[in-house]
This record gives C-alpha cells, structure tokens and sequence, in this order.
C-alpha cells in the first residue's frame, strides 16, 4: 500500500516510521505547508515533499492518506481524499464538529474504504493487557472508573495553534483528555450521563480550558471520572478501573511519563494484597501496532479499532462534558448536546 502523510511535525514523523518499517506499505510522499518542512522529513525518509495537501491527495499512485494537520482541517482533508478512493488514518479528535465527523463517516461508507481515527493509547501494550485482564473477567463486574492525564504547559503555549478556539475545537479537554474518553467508552461501553467542570486557572488560553473535570455515567450507573490537566506540573497518566472482584491499573506511557505497567490486584478482605504487575520498557510501540492495525483493515477490508464511529463518539462526549459545564447540571446523553465549538 503506498502511502501520503499528509503533516510534517511530531505526529506525521511517527506515523511515517510506522509505515516505512511495515512489510507491506511504503511511503511515498510528504506534504506540509512549507516547503522546508515537508523536504526535512521527507529526506529522512527518503520520499518526495510536496507543498501543500491538494497536489498528495490527487495523485494516483497513493491508495492511502495520513491526517496530521491541526483540526480544522481535518474534514476537509480526509472527505478530499476519499473521494478519490483513498483510505485514511486520521489523527484525533477526528474533526473540529460533530456534523464534520458524521459527513466524513459517511463519504467512507459511499466510497467503500477505510477510515481510522488516531487513538494511539488503545494500542500502548499496558491498555491492551488491562483490556484483555477486563474482558476475561478478572475482576468481575465494574464499579467505577478513574483516568488522570496531564501535561506540564511550556513558555508561549498561548501562542501555539493549540489554542486558537478559531482551529481546534476545544482545550485540554480535547487535545489529551479525548483520548481518555475513548479508552473509557471502549471499556465500559456507551455513557447515559455526564456531568462536568472546565476552568481556565493558569494558562492565559480562554475561552479555551487549562483543566476538565467530567463524569461520565453509564445506564448501569457505572461512573467514569476524567481529569485532563495542563498544569500537571510533572507529566502523569494514570488509569483505573475497579471491579467487584479486583482492580486494574495501568500508570504511565514511557518517555515522560515514566515506565508503563499494567497491575492486576483481586480484592481479599483478609489477605495481604497480592499483585500481578507487567512492564513495558523501551520504545513507544502503540503507533507501530496502531498501523498494523489500519493495515489489517484496509486488506481484510473491515472497520479498523479505532473506526471513525469510535472518532466521532469520543468528540461528542467531549463536547457534552463542555455542554453540561455551561449548563452546569447532569446531561442526558440521549439528546443532542450543542456539538460544536463555544
């Protein structure tokens, strides 16, 4: 499969290794913005650059397209290229509007191809391992979820596109938080109530949020608590889930947020804790299984993990946490929150 990315910064350069190293897809070409930024990551992949996203896209000789633009671009690009018949791996949030993620679903279902959104963390070896522990049972039937993410903001973050409202849809929230909520509703299924807070308490990006703090309830009354945070002075990622028969944890992602473990503990009311710990060192593994995912469902031709329902289902929960803040009460989810940027 030869293959377009589509984004010259950080994320198009990981998803252009995982591709280049794939047995069966090659990287054709880079386009960015600017010229020096496509021909920089272009010679260290040995490809061609391409300025600007159009002239990728309408070449024949590329079957699939990378998204790593910023997202008001998002949509665009992606109904753009499959149009032209091109699968898709799209980076999160899957669009800046509901309505925008919705017309790029259904342009794959009338084109007949593919279309992934990028979530990454479901493919981090310690959320497999405690998906895996969850699904066969290990720790009975949930109780509640709790899933930290933060980041420590840098000098001149304000002044990043991230927080333009005008090109993103939301703040932390969106940018990590979303993340969060995906890996909740793959565990725990759809959500019937959220209820939330959002602040702007350090950094000067309002109307944008700095810390999000949303609960998210199931029909069963199974709570999910996310707090995504930009003031996380030293990066954390911790997620926990807590059944009637044990818990589960996965801390960290490797690099700067330590080394990742899953831990597997069953409740004893009389015995000393015992745990079953596994930990994943070395590199970041989670894009490279990411792509041997969307490869897999472009050749077996099925929805990938990750699907663009999943992309789309994940940035309306975020959305309704920032629904329900302004409105500051407990949501119904069965109805339509406002669904697009304030």
């Amino acid at each position: 499969m030869r293959v377009g990315i589509i984004g010259a910064g950080l994320q198009g350069g990981r998803l252009a290794l995982a591709a280049l190293n794939h047995p069966r897809t090659e990287v054709v070409a880079i386009s960015a913005a600017h010229q020096e930024s496509a021909a920089r990551l272009a010679r260290r992949f040995r490809c061609e650059s391409v300025v600007g996203w159009r002239p990728l896209v309408e070449r024949d000789d590329v079957e699939a397209v990378v998204v790593c633009t910023p997202p008001h671009l998002h949509a665009e690009i992606s109904i753009a290229a499959m149009r032209r018949g091109k699968h898709v791996l799209c980076e999160k949030p899957l669009a800046r509007t509901v309505a925008e993620a919705r017309e790029m679903i259904a342009t794959a279902a009338k084109e007949g191809v593919r279309l992934q959104c990028g979530f990454n963390h479901r493919f981090h070896p310690g959320i497999q391992q405690a998906y895996e522990w969850f699904k066969d049972g290990a720790i009975g039937l949930p109780l509640f979820l709790r899933c930290r993410y933060g980041i420590c903001g840098r000098p001149g973050y304000e002044n990043e596109w991230r927080c333009d409202p005008r090109i993103v849809g939301g703040g932390q929230m969106m940018e990590q938080g979303i993340h969060a909520v995906d890996l909740a509703r793959w565990f725990l299924g759809d959500f019937a109530e959220v209820t939330a807070f959002v602040e702007t308490r350090f950094w000067p990006i309002a109307p944008l949020e700095d810390n999000a703090f949303a609960l998210y309830r199931t029909k069963d009354g199974v709570v999910a608590s996310i707090h995504s945070t930009l003031s996380q002075w030293k990066n954390l990622f911790s997620f926990e889930l807590f059944g009637r028969d044990g818990y589960i944890q996965v801390e960290g992602l490797g690099g700067g947020y330590d080394i990742e473990r899953a831990v597997l503990g069953l409740r004893d009311l009389h015995a000393p804790f015992g745990e079953e710990v596994a930990e994943f060192r070395g590199p970041d593994v989670s894009w490279a299984r990411q792509w041997d995912e969307f490869v897999a469902a472009v050749e077996e031709e099925r929805e990938p993990l990750t699907s663009g329902e999943d992309g789309l289902e994940a940035l309306r929960l975020v959305y309704s946490a920032y629904d329900a803040a302004r409105q500051r009460r407990v949501c119904a989810l069965e109805r339509e929150a406002s669904l697009e940027p304030a």
